[in-house]
């Protein structure tokens, strides 16, 4: 049972890592439109590390920017937090920019998002891809199988809905690789949402279709990106698999080295996220769900969402940052 002190910290975490978020999602969003993935990316990158570096804990990046020799910042295997004295030992997930294309060509759905939990309990994969399905909650268990046809999906998704499979509408990233699935769906009379960049937005998308209209993803996305977004079903629930998808023997050496030698292994959310998480999110451009920053003469305006896995809490945060400067 969790000691009074370690709750406390735990929620006081919950709430520091949206800070986290806000302060690289408006470093990118000083670039938004201005067609440079790389220097928003960058620019996140480091508000993000700085704004860890004060937090409590001892973090190790599980998730992160890339390997230690493509990244400078947030590395895969890289110790971040302040590091005080009984600091909280903890794995990070983190994503400074989803959707660097949709930041640099301001589009929407571009956020800022960032996991955190309890040391050993997030899956560690390496910068390749990863094989998808979601759907939101109130589903029974194994609804749908990874291993099944998209139509076979459809049709159980539409059953338990109690509407046709033409009332489904399914989130694909627009990509050739994705041709037979489109293909397929098209095939079952489900509608498409192609989405050219930001999986794990897609993802969360699922498990509010009524504001989203996105009922299912499915597809192959980064690996990376399907571990936070399974962080984020953790919290609010829904279901979600997974398998790593090594497409060269570059990425069949990544995984080795990650210590994965199984690639045919399925991954649901509780393989995934093995214990209780944090996860924030803020938007970056404006999207379904949250609203992108916004600069005023008055301040910064910045949207968020801070959840927690074992509460089930739901945080929708909207601040006014009358310094720009603080985020320097």
């Amino acid at each position: 049972m969790k000691s009074a002190a370690k709750s406390e910290l735990d929620r006081a975490l919950a709430l520091d890592i949206v800070r986290v978020t806000e302060a690289s999602a408006v470093a990118a969003a000083l670039w938004r439109g201005r067609g440079n993935e790389v220097a928003a990316d960058e620019a996140a990158a480091t508000a993000m590390y700085r704004e860890l570096a004060r937090l409590p804990i001892e973090g190790v990046v599980v998730v992160g920017e890339g390997e230690e020799n493509e990244t400078p910042l947030l590395y895969i295997g890289e110790m971040v937090g302040a590091g005080a004295p009984q600091a909280h030992r903890v794995d990070l997930a983190v994503d400074p920019v989803e959707g660097s294309t949709l930041c640099a060509k301001a589009l929407p759905n571009a956020l800022s998002v960032m996991a955190l939990a309890e040391a050993g309990s997030l899956l560690k994969v390496p910068p390749i891809y990863m094989d998808k399905i979601a759907i939101g909650p109130g589903f029974p268990d194994g609804l749908v199988d990874l291993d099944a046809a998209p139509a076979d999906n459809l049709k159980a998704l539409a059953l338990a809905k109690g509407v046709q499979v033409s009332d489904i509408a399914v989130c694909i990233l627009d990509r050739p690789r994705h041709a037979r699935l489109i293909e397929e769906v098209r095939a079952s009379g489900a509608a498409l949402r192609l989405i050219s960049d930001g999986d794990i937005a897609g993802i969360i998308h699922v498990t509010e279709p009524l504001e989203t209209g996105i009922d299912i993803y499915m597809g192959t996305g980064g690996a990376p990106e399907g571990v936070l977004a399974a962080a984020a079903l953790s919290c609010i629930g829904g279901q979600m698999q997974g398998r790593l998808v090594a497409a060269n023997e570059q990425h069949r050496a990544r995984a080795r080295a990650a210590g994965i030698h199984d690639l045919g292994r399925k991954y649901s959310i509780r393989d995934m996220i093995a214990a209780d998480l944090s996860f924030a999110a803020t938007g970056i451009t404006d999207g379904s769900l949250l609203e992108g920053v916004r600069f005023t003469k008055q301040g910064v305006f910045t949207h968020s969402v801070v959840m927690r896995s074992s509460t089930r809490t739901v945080r929708w945060i909207r601040t006014e940052h009358p310094d720009i400067s603080k985020f320097d």
